[in-house]
């Protein structure tokens, strides 16, 4: 019985789907002391299996499998699915309904399979085969895997109810993050990725990116403190907000940023806030970078040769803190191809790292791959961050133009 409540506790402690699938025949087999235990999930329709999940093969019995499709729901397992009683057999090669074996599957002498029903709905079948002890499966293993396919189960629709709201979560926060418009003669782009944490799906990053009236690009990344509707919604808001004043104080960002905490502070109960506002404007035969920071981490630059720096300065203090305190300018020189990130702190944080190394492995891997464009450019980059997965991951690039025809230099 303690086995048992292990076991329960184990599955039901779970949250993603394919996780459970697999905790469900490792318990089982440790619970029965099985040597070998599958998993099949039936499909909507129940005409087949839509995934068959296997556990206790050794590499060569992989190996001798390699190529053999899945089973297809025939013989025993067919049995299985269409009566959905718990099923013992002593001696599989010679049972009536034992058909369909591939070649190279390893032999097996006993079975014993339990359905499991997600509010009375059949979701799949668990089978076990073969006891360590060579001993049949007995009434007493049958009873223990029945009652933990019971809270399988429940562990199941869990997982499901858990991944329909992640899923609901990350849409609705890409719904209030804006589509990057055409940003000629400069390059845009960015990605922006849930948390995989549970409880935090739903985040505060977010990104904007315009042409302004007086010829400069105006890049925006900010993160609001939380990781709830409020926080969404502070972020929605404070992205308004901040893409109106840019047309109406265009310059300097951090007069800009000023005037924003100001009106957060007259009008809303936004959470803290941070954020980073650049400009990106003519200079001479190349651009620089105007930027000011509300406690946001620095700007990365990539140069097209891959030679990458970090533009560290005077951070200002967050939004929502005190809109007394100035926030400092700053500029940097770019030339033509270079290419500015900002990013969030989810892309780097790593509770088990320095935050230096994330933003050293961050720079290593975006000078690896400067010449990439630049809509990969941030995938590469969001696929291998250095950090945990805890928090949610916003990441925009923009590319001044390469030197040519078009270029502010010939107008």
């Amino acid at each position: 019985m303690q086995a048992l409540l292990d076991a329960v506790l184990a599955v039901s402690r779970e949250l993603e789907l394919p996780v459970v699938l697999r905790q469900i025949v490792s318990a089982a087999m440790h619970l029965v002391n099985a040597r070998y235990g599958a998993l099949t999930v039936l499909k909507e329709n129940r005409a087949g299996l839509e995934e068959f999940i296997p556990l206790g093969l050794s590499d060569t019995e992989r190996q001798d499998l390699a190529g053999v499709d899945p089973p297809h729901g025939r013989g025993l397992l067919g049995r299985m699915i269409e009566q959905h009683e718990p099923l013992r057999v002593d001696d599989v090669p010679h049972h009536a309904d034992a058909a369909g074996f591939p070649a190279g599957h390893p032999p097996m002498r006993t079975l014993l399979g339990v359905a499991i029903g997600v509010h009375g709905r059949i979701y799949g079948n668990l089978y076990l085969a073969d006891r360590r002890d060579g001993e049949p499966f007995d009434e007493q293993d049958a009873a223990v895997v029945l009652a933990l396919a019971g809270a399988a189960g429940i562990a199941i629709e869990n997982a499901r109810l858990y991944q329909q709201v992640r899923t609901s979560a990350e849409q609705f926060q890409r719904l209030l993050l804006p589509t990057l418009p055409d940003l000629t003669p400069f390059t845009g782009a960015a990605v922006y990725r849930a948390a995989t944490a549970p409880g935090h799906h739903l985040g505060g990053d977010w990104y904007d990116a315009l042409l302004l009236p007086d010829g400069a690009c105006a890049a925006i990344i900010g993160d609001v403190v939380g990781h709830d509707l409020t926080a969404a919604a502070a972020m929605a808001q404070t992205r308004n907000m901040l893409r109106a004043l840019l047309y109406d104080r265009r310059t300097p960002p951090s007069l800009v940023l000023d005037r924003l905490d100001d009106t957060l502070n007259a009008i809303t109960d936004a959470p803290v806030t941070t954020a980073c506002l650049a400009r990106i404007e003519p200079d001479g035969d190349g651009w620089r970078l105007h930027w000011s920071t509300a406690g946001h981490l620095p700007p990365l630059v990539v140069g097209s040769d891959g030679g990458t720096r970090y533009l560290q300065a005077e951070p200002g203090v967050p939004l929502g803190v005190d809109a007394r305190l100035p926030r400092p300018d700053h500029m940097h020189a770019l030339a033509p191809g270079d290419t500015v990130l900002l990013y969030t702190d989810g892309l780097v944080e790593h509770p088990g790292h320095p935050l230096d190394a994330g933003l050293g492995a961050l720079a290593a891997t975006a000078a690896g791959h400067a010449r990439l464009p630049l809509d990969a450019l941030c995938r590469t980059l969001a696929d291998q961050h250095p950090s945990d997965g805890h928090d949610d991951i916003a990441l925009l690039a923009v590319r001044t133009p390469p030197p040519g025809p078009g270029t502010h230099q010939d107008r």
